[in-house]
């Protein structure tokens, strides 16, 4: 057993209220430089709806991730040989359109405009060439449009919704949407460290997090279509690859990542897992329907003396297994069970774990009349989200997974709606209970994690330690040979 500890996150989208103060707080830090301005490392999207890019969780269209081929795990994108005949080619690229191009206004028209009857207006303009230009598109273009047939009709996720499902969706006065803000996962199998030609993208030993190191990047943009979620850019001024960085010189010295720390939601948690290397492999090669369950069981339990045992003998410090103990992501995704992976069917197991919204499921419309569901049983049945939709988001189409973290979030909420306003009946909540398989001391663990937590709760941040880590030289194509090899290794004596 080959026991790592990998700082890891959960978003609650429960509390999500589409602000964007993330996006506009990393954007502000990270991307404002020239060759930056389309990216957003942190991004808000409205869901159902096409993303940023456009259609990013089309593989068919962008072929990023991991996909099982027999008995072997591959680059959907492509393998060693295609590697190199296609280095100074790669037709599997979002183009600029697909991002947005980025604009400003020509503000000396209005400054410098002479006095005159007419309102002088602010043209816009390219950032990139400096014309004029007709906008398009932006990074939240279709925010809070997802009822809408233009942009919730595309997308990729509906592909097995009814026709019935489709029309709740699309009709105005049914306007129903939910917000999925994206960071990058820094995931254990990532593709972009495996597609990466040059070998210039690594995943640290110490902590997980997937950087690029900008001496190696030679600009190939394999990373960019190896990342089946699109969080790798290319930056068109330096020629180099960029990406999100998990604000590690802020982790380092204790920190919360900057979209964390301005979340106004507070949405987002963040903590240490511990796992087992040696099954990363396998466990991506599982059917997609077995696929959360698989990384649920390679994610450790470090209460376990034998589990904290192996960890002291695989180099990982006292300090990161406490602070492993007392992880809210722990809680979140192994305890509670109510985080999930995003699209498990890329195989890249990210380490970014989403608690499903509910404010989608519990009510509906019917005759013009917007009504909650009073049953517990037939407010998921009748979902103004399909079941199955939620279930293409977060577990890879398997409707049992989600079924069951929705019926948890349901009998936390009626438990506490039976002591707090009691409209709910004692049985009631009993039964919502017995139905989401918890006791009355976990649910109210659940709610006090998710409502009433304090800062260092919602994020416990190990320390690094990084003067104890070595970070040798690897082969850039190792990693492509067996999935999940690509770490950079700490000694014994460190994490």
């Amino acid at each position: 057993m080959n026991i790592r500890s990998q700082v890891s996150t959960v978003f609650h989208l429960d509390k999500c209220i589409g602000c964007h103060t993330c996006s506009v707080s990393c954007k502000n830090i990270w991307t404002d430089r020239k060759g930056t301005e389309y990216m957003w490392w942190n991004n808000v999207e409205t869901k159902p709806g096409t993303g940023f890019p456009t259609l990013w969780e089309d593989q068919t269209k962008y072929f990023g991730g991991w996909e099982k081929r027999g008995e072997a795990l591959r680059l959907r994108l492509q393998g060693r040989l295609g590697g190199l005949t296609n280095i100074f080619y790669n037709p599997y690229l979002p183009t600029l359109d697909d991002y947005y191009e980025p604009w400003t206004y020509k503000y000396g028209d209005l400054f410098d405009a002479p006095a005159s009857d007419d309102q002088p207006t602010a043209r816009p303009v390219s950032m990139i060439t400096g014309r004029p230009i007709d906008i398009q598109a932006g990074p939240n273009w279709d925010d809070d449009l997802s009822g809408s047939p233009v942009y919730a009709k595309g997308d990729p996720n509906l592909v097995t919704a009814s026709e019935e499902e489709r029309r709740w969706l699309s009709e105005i006065e049914r306007l129903v949407f939910f917000y999925v803000p994206r960071i990058c996962n820094h995931c254990l199998n990532p593709g972009c460290v495996g597609a990466c030609p040059a070998g210039a993208i690594y995943k640290r030993g110490e902590d997980g997090i997937v950087l690029v190191s900008q001496e190696k990047c030679r600009g190939w943009r394999m990373c960019v279509s190896g990342c089946p979620y699109k969080k790798v850019y290319y930056n068109w001024s330096t020629g180099k690859a960029e990406k999100c960085i998990l604000c590690y010189p802020r982790v380092e010295t204790g920190q919360a990542p900057a979209c964390f720390h301005s979340c106004v939601g507070r949405i987002r948690y963040l903590g240490v897992l511990l796992y087992d290397a040696d099954r990363i492999e396998q466990t991506a090669k599982n059917v997609d329907a077995d696929l959360v369950e698989a990384q649920r069981e390679m994610i450790l339990d470090p209460f376990d003396p034998g589990i904290v045992a192996q960890a002291r003998e695989s180099g990982i410090s006292e300090a990161v297994l406490d602070y492993a103990r007392k992880s809210p992501v722990y809680q979140f995704v192994k305890r509670f069970k109510l985080a999930l992976p995003l699209h498990a069917e890329f195989r890249t197991m990210p380490m970014l774990f989403y608690v499903p919204p509910m404010l989608p499921v519990t009510a509906q419309v019917g005759n013009g009349t917007y009504h909650t569901a009073n049953d517990f049983f037939s407010s998921l049945e009748k979902a103004r989200v399909p079941i199955s939709y939620m279930a293409r988001l977060f577990s890879a189409g398997n409707e049992s997974i989600v079924l069951d973290v929705y019926r948890r979030l349901m009998a936390v909420r009626l438990f506490k709606r039976a002591q707090s306003v009691g409209d709910i009946s004692t049985q009631e909540a009993d039964r919502a209970l017995s139905a989401g398989q918890i006791g009355a001391e976990e649910a109210e663990a659940i709610f006090r994690l998710t409502s009433l937590p304090t800062f260092e709760q919602r994020f416990v941040i190990p320390p690094m330690a990084r003067e104890m880590a070595i970070e040798p030289v690897l082969d850039p194509f190792t990693h492509r040979k067996q999935a999940g090899v690509g770490f950079r290794r700490p000694p014994k004596r460190g994490l």
